[in-house]
Parts: structure tokens; C-alpha cells; sequence
């Protein structure tokens, strides 16, 4: 079985071969909203666009990029800033994130204002 490590939290779960991250956070208590989307998010529909994560190891182990990700990079300001901002690292949304192998996966990832990628 895959483990998904949440780095933040410092918690090591397991995860079904195929399973989003979304369900996985949720099942193990890891919190993947921050403000009004505890309550108001899609409810893993892919739509929101708050349940964004970065993978820092692993990419290979997850599911490509589908349509609703790659559109969301463009149509939702929020979440293309953060893909901007962490340009050197994997943007992804943990409802649309599958995963098939091993993976570390960063939460609430932040706005990286002053980042050298950011400008470019």
C-alpha cells in the first residue's frame, strides 16, 4: 500500500492504490482547508480550488493533471499565484491528486511573494 506523508503535520498514513489525497487527509484528521472553506468547499468536486497541496517527493506516484486542474490554473486567481510563486515545486489539488505510490505531500501551501521564480 502507498504511505502519503504530511510534512506540516509530521504524519505518516497509508492510502488505498488509486485514492485521492483529499479522502486520505480527511479519513486521518489532517486539515487541508484554511478559513471559510472548512465549511464552504466543493466537497471534492474540483471546483474550489482550496484544497491545494504541493508534492515535494513523489510526482511520479500521482495521477496526471487532469482538465478541471489544468483549467483552474488559469480561470482561478488565488490558485495560479500559488502555481507562479512555487514554480519549482508540484501545485496540485489533493481532491484531484490520485495516488499510486509513495508520496510527501505539503499542505496550506503559502504565497511565495519574493521568490525568484515569481518575477520571472
Amino acid at each position: 500500500m502507498p504511505t502519503v506523508k504530511f510534512v506540516k503535520e509530521k504524519v505518516t498514513v497509508e492510502a488505498k492504490d488509486g485514492e485521492d489525497l483529499r479522502t486520505v487527509a480527511r479519513r486521518n484528521g489532517v486539515q487541508l482547508y484554511s478559513g471559510p472553506h472548512k465549511i464552504v468547499n466543493c466537497m471534492g468536486m474540483g471546483t474550489c480550488c482550496s484544497c491545494n497541496v504541493i508534492i515535494q517527493s513523489g510526482q511520479q506516484n500521482c495521477s496526471p493533471r487532469g482538465v478541471l486542474e489544468r483549467l483552474w490554473k488559469w480561470l482561478n486567481p488565488l490558485l495560479g499565484l500559488k502555481m507562479l510563486s512555487n514554480a519549482d515545486k508540484e501545485v496540485r489539488l489533493a481532491c484531484q491528486t490520485k495516488v499510486h505510490g509513495n508520496v510527501e505531500v505539503e499542505t496550506h501551501p503559502a504565497i511565495n511573494w519574493h521568490g525568484e521564480q515569481f518575477w520571472n
